[in-house]
């Protein structure tokens, strides 16, 4: 993608609403607009961090045996009532009619369409186990929505949601979910930290919240000083017992600070750390809450009708955006993790309109693409301080710099975002060196 093509709206100030760094950056680097308080548009370089999360997220749900579906954004009242959260839920529901008068509501999750859609097609223990999982839009009307997309009203979910004739099936479901998360988050260059939690508005009683390290976070967490050089891309059988595997990670110690008790951790001082961390995935068992309460059962083995074994597994995705910001940026922006970044690599022209400048850039542009990298040249007519200061504040992991003077000496600057390294390459040396990155 050539720059001067390309809307991306920077700002040189920071904006008097933003109060922590993912708000700030995202706002500075084009990446979001808001339209109404806790709801934003997600512009091009928004959306483009946000399908690379998306699409990681996805891949590793269809890795642990869940089909993806689509549900509806607006939901019937009824089959919440059946359920007995329509009136419990509260007034982060957005309650609305239809022109029939009929009551309505926009999803602030999916617990009982999924169910509806289950007890409609599955009569037989046959059929299980089952785990079904879509990626949609979900509305919480937030009493006093701040952060950005950390803490919005309208935001980007995965569900996934499990079906299992007794309660070990439903834990084999729940730890392939468990362990899914652990690789999901890993390759996007984070360390989540599961913890046990409390299940909430979803019920159930089992529960898991994974947390990333980050100094802006919502809540304090203590952990064993291992959690910060655990392997969480080790391959996995998903139908091999997962149970150990599980228990490897849960043995070691993270709690959130208001279920921490310095009495009885059994951490040693020396090896306790403390810092603030940010949900960004929840994962339930809840057995047969809903299936029960809505007539979702299957003939077992005996004939007999059972209500099935439940869970639900959700990730925040466009939450994922600004909790990877919160946990890798510095005083110049964004230092996006390669997996998640926009581009692969910026190529800064510093003197567009100069023959040889544009005819290097325009060879390392071919080069890249041809390489399967997707770059972004830089080619406005813009000074030159301004360019390398963009390409710093939108984070894009590696950056070329092409100008005269380099030129003049046969070289390139070739930078690393995340820890500012340098090196001067030829301009034929440079694609080989950015494909082994």
């Amino acid at each position: 993608m050539r720059l001067s093509q390309y809307f991306l709206p920077v700002l040189k100030e920071t904006p008097k609403e933003a109060q922590i760094a993912s708000h700030r950056l995202m706002l500075r680097a084009g990446m979001i607009q808001q339209s109404s308080a806790g709801i934003y548009s997600w512009l091009p370089l928004g959306k483009r961090v946000l399908d690379k999360i998306e699409n990681i997220v996805r891949e590793e749900q269809n890795r642990a045996g869940a089909l993806e579906i689509l549900m509806p954004t607006i939901q019937p009242a009824e089959i919440w009532q059946e359920s007995g959260r329509y009136d419990d839920y509260g007034a982060e529901m957005l309650r609305i009619k239809d022109r029939h008068d009929r009551d309505m509501l926009y999803g602030p999750t999916n617990e009982e369409q999924i169910t509806d859609i289950f007890r409609s097609h599955v009569r037989s223990y046959k059929a299980l186990p089952l785990n079904m999982y879509h990626i949609q839009w979900k509305f919480r009307d937030e009493v006093r929505p701040r952060f950005g997309i950390m803490r919005g009203r309208e935001f980007l979910m995965k569900d996934a949601y499990s079906f299992d004739l007794d309660a070990d099936g439903a834990r084999t479901a729940y730890n392939k979910m468990f362990v899914s998360y652990l690789k999901t988050f890993a390759r996007m260059g984070l360390t989540a930290i599961p913890m046990e939690a409390d299940t909430g508005p979803i019920g159930g009683d089992m529960s898991h919240e994974f947390i990333i390290l980050a100094e802006t976070g919502e809540s304090g967490v203590f952990f064993h000083k291992d959690w910060l050089q655990a392997d969480l891309l080790a391959d996995i059988d998903y139908d091999a017992d997962l149970q150990p595997f599980v228990d490897k990670f849960t043995a070691l110690y993270a709690r959130a600070d208001e279920k921490h008790n310095p009495q009885d951790c059994p951490v040693a001082d020396q090896d306790l750390m403390t810092m603030r961390g940010i949900e960004i995935g929840h994962i339930f068992y809840f057995g047969t809450k809903y299936s029960a309460a809505m007539g979702a059962t299957v003939s077992g083995p005996d004939g007999q009708n059972l209500p099935v074994h439940m869970g639900s597994y959700g990730i925040g995705v466009s939450r994922l955006v600004g909790g990877i910001i919160e946990a890798s940026h510095d005083d110049k922006g964004i230092i996006w993790p390669d997996s998640v970044a926009p581009f692969d690599v910026a190529i800064v022209n510093l003197k567009p309109g100069d023959v040889a400048c544009d005819s290097v850039c325009a060879e390392l542009y071919q080069g890249c693409i041809k390489a399967g990298m997707d770059p972004l040249l830089d080619d406005r007519d813009e000074r030159p301080g301004a360019k390398l200061a963009a390409m710093d504040l939108i984070g894009i992991p590696w950056q070329v710099v092409v100008g005269p003077r380099g030129l003049d000496n046969g070289v390139l600057e070739v930078k690393r975002r995340k820890t500012g390294d340098t090196e001067e390459l030829t301009p034929a040396g440079v694609v080989n060196r950015l494909q082994h990155r």
